[in-house]
């Protein structure tokens, strides 16, 4: 498949249960075995319900622009497919997807030097999971739109806003459908399985993110209507990796997009990637309703992003 000048090439991984799962990796139109120079990559895990294709389409032509190549796993958590809400074996198969590229596409050189792992919603909560539990593996993670208390957002579902037509497809909430699903994959609960919402929560990894040293980029919404608390979701976690470490080299952009619009070649995606040093400073313009919030200057942390 060709879009623009960029092509994408679908390949097939065991996961973590066992199941045979797709990724898509999406490279230069270019690039292939006859002109195949090391590159940097992005592990992109998807939000709640989607595809590796629909969100390895939010990069646009950007992978041309950088030269840099991604990967978007379907993903598997223990018990449901595309809702795997940060299972750990789901969070080990990230950490895989290198190995499993270049398995799959023997061709493809990477710069492992230069892996970054970049999600929205769903996809952020597993990409700050992924930096608690594999932090050798990254260069830099940027989490958008994040869910980082996993108990916290099991109480809320119910409130998710639901239409008319919304009740009529579902019979009921679509929160409270929600929040099934979740207890069903997660195994009960909070009351019942406590600890695997807390495995599976970036805030009660925060000390494990912040001696991990990646650079992290932590993206959240005021006007988010889905993941609606954000005050207690990623800034709680933006604020609680300043608190544990004044030099833990983490930053943030906050704003008033609706939830996961941001992650778009069209909207706030090349920022967030000229953070990993993929794309040009300049290559888009931080819009003023977006504040800025740069990791600390302490030597130790200077140009990490």
């Amino acid at each position: 498949k060709l879009i623009e000048d960029v092509r994408t090439v679908v390949i097939t991984y065991r996961s973590h249960t066992g199941a045979r799962r797709s990724a898509i990796v999406v490279l230069p139109e270019w690039y292939g075995r006859g002109n195949n120079p090391r590159l940097p990559l992005v592990v992109s895990p998807h939000g709640r319900g989607a595809t590796g294709r629909s969100n390895a389409d939010f990069f646009g032509r950007l992978p041309a622009v950088g030269r840099f190549a991604v990967i978007s796993p379907d993903g598997m958590g223990e018990r449901l497919k595309n809702f795997s809400y940060g299972a750990p074996g789901q969070i080990d198969d990230l950490a895989r997807m290198p190995e499993i590229a270049t398995a799959a596409l023997p061709w493809l050189r990477i710069d492992r030097s230069r892996v970054y792992a970049l999600g929205s919603s769903m996809g952020g909560q597993e990409t700050l999971l992924l930096v608690a539990r594999h932090p050798g593996r990254l260069a830099g993670a940027a989490a958008l739109d994040s869910v980082t208390d996993l108990a916290r957002r099991h109480g809320q579902m119910q409130d998710l806003p639901c239409s008319t037509r919304c009740l009529a497809r579902w019979g009921k909430p679509y929160g409270t459908v929600l929040q099934s699903t979740l207890s069903h994959e997660v195994g009960g609960s909070p009351d019942q399985v406590l600890q695997a919402y807390a495995a599976r929560s970036g805030l009660s990894q925060a000390g494990a993110i912040a001696r991990s040293r990646v650079p992290l980029q932590i993206w959240w919404s005021t006007e988010d209507r889905i993941v609606s608390d954000q005050q207690h979701q990623s800034q709680a976690l933006f604020d609680r990796l300043r608190s544990l470490d004044g030099c833990a080299p983490v930053s943030a952009y906050v704003g008033d997009w609706a939830h996961s619009t941001e992650m778009r070649a069209s909207a706030l995606l090349p920022i967030a990637l000229s953070g990993f040093g993929l794309l040009p400073g300049d290559v888009k313009a931080l819009p003023d309703s977006v504040r800025h919030l740069p990791a600390p200057g302490c030597a130790e942390t200077e140009g990490t992003l």
